[in-house]
């Protein structure tokens, strides 16, 4: 190859295999350093000095079919006090009815309809324009919360008060396909370790959008969520650090989510993932700038390197494509993509990646590595789509207008 395509070649190789080592050192660190430190597992959550009373708010748009179980799950909370909200946003099935009906039945649930369809953001902002506590536990209209994850995450906010934000750990409910069992390696191998490393070099880049708890004073000072905003929870983790408020990582704090199955589903999520994360970047990047700002340094370098990276691979794969078909100048062809021995180096790094943090994470959920198998497909299937996704996200979130409600879309949540 000539010069300029090996610069991309390389940064493409060298660029992952850099990035595995550090979420590996920084997640094995994690792990020994802060996780089980004292022994304990997730279903012998610790003995807090206090309990503060907490809200358990759940935003729900067209949840019918989930928002019982969801319900049912919070109700049966391990934790001495506490409160439910759920608010029922413009939903057009049944859930309003299926809310009431509850709340008939539950002294410590209440419900709050609003008329129109106005956004998961302006739902979370009015939930906690009622709640009568200090402390917020936030979760979706499908999710199964565990019994002792209220207790997990609230260790965090009596242990400091800088603490503003503390990020659950989601696990997947629904894997009878291909892409249902590669999202639980997936939510092993990259999301939980990426947010354990993340959590040692400094800052989080986004608290879980399906479970996260915060403190209200916390979020009043940086003005609540961002109603414009697709991902409302990458907005609120970037606001709360940058008003130096610390964002915590608690993996014994268990919620089961339900997740895409299909690529059409798959696609709209990571696609909208892939807008938040541009659409955030470039809200608050003046705002990152000053010294004393530094410690979110980090987030933006790594976030800004990632978007970098995926359009030197797509670049690359134009190319080859290219030169299929036409005579391209020397330093712009591409005579193959099919990786040498920088590849076989790249995937033994991924499968070592896979095995530590599925060694890792086989405290929470027994039987993960044998999802091993399955995740040597994920290079393959995940790098690809994440590549496009971002391809496609940051000219859609240029050109898009500016200032406007971010509403709800009901997602796909897979075959289960």
């Amino acid at each position: 190859m000539n010069s300029l395509v090996d610069f991309f070649w390389d940064f493409a190789y060298y660029y992952p295999l850099f990035m595995a080592y550090l979420w590996m050192i920084g997640g094995l660190y994690y792990r020994f350093h802060w996780e089980g430190k004292d022994g304990r597992h997730y279903d012998n959550p610790p003995d807090l000095p206090h309990y503060p009373p907490v809200t358990l708010l759940v935003p729900c748009h067209n949840e019918g079919e989930n928002v019982r179980e969801t319900i049912d799950y919070l109700l049966g909370q391990a934790y001495p006090e506490f409160e439910v909200i759920a608010v029922n946003d413009g939903s057009s099935d049944n859930t309003a009815d299926i809310l009431d009906e509850l709340a008939a039945e539950h002294l410590a649930l209440r419900v709050v309809h609003l008329s129109e369809n106005s956004g998961k953001a302006n739902a979370l902002r009015v939930g906690t324009m009622v709640s009568k506590y200090e402390y917020l536990v936030c979760i979706d209209g499908d999710a199964v919360l565990d019994a002792h994850a209220t207790t997990w995450l609230m260790k965090h906010f009596v242990e400091s008060p800088r603490v503003g934000a503390v990020t659950g750990n989601p696990r997947i409910r629904n894997r009878t396909t291909l892409l249902g069992r590669l999202q639980v390696g997936e939510f092993s191998s990259i999301i939980g370790m990426i947010k354990r490393a993340q959590r040692i070099y400094g800052r989080i880049f986004t608290v879980s959008g399906v479970v996260a708890a915060f403190r209200k004073t916390a979020l009043h000072r940086v003005g609540y969520w961002s109603t414009d905003m697709v991902t409302e929870d990458i907005d609120i983790s970037w606001k709360l650090q940058l008003d130096h408020w610390d964002v915590r990582y608690e993996p014994n704090a268990l919620v089961w989510i339900l997740m895409p199955e299909t690529l059409r589903g798959l696609w709209r999520q990571r696609l909208r993932w892939a807008q938040g994360g541009w659409e955030t970047a470039t809200r608050y990047f003046k705002s990152m700038l000053p010294w004393r700002k530094r410690r979110m340094w980090p987030v933006l370098l790594e976030y800004s390197v990632s978007l970098v990276w995926s359009y030197a691979v797509f670049t690359i794969v134009v190319l080859w494509i290219l030169g299929k078909f036409i005579d391209m100048p020397p330093q712009w062809y591409v005579p193959t993509i099919l990786p040498g021995w920088q590849g076989i180096i790249l995937g033994v790094t991924c499968l070592l990646q896979f095995f530590v943090s599925l060694s890792i994470d086989s405290r929470y959920e027994s039987g993960l590595l044998r999802k091993y198998f399955w995740m040597i497909w994920y290079p393959l299937a995940y790098w690809l789509i994440n590549v496009i996704t971002i391809v496609v996200a940051v000219p859609k979130s240029i050109f898009s207008k500016r200032g406007s409600r971010a509403v709800w879309n009901s997602p796909d949540r897979g075959i289960h």
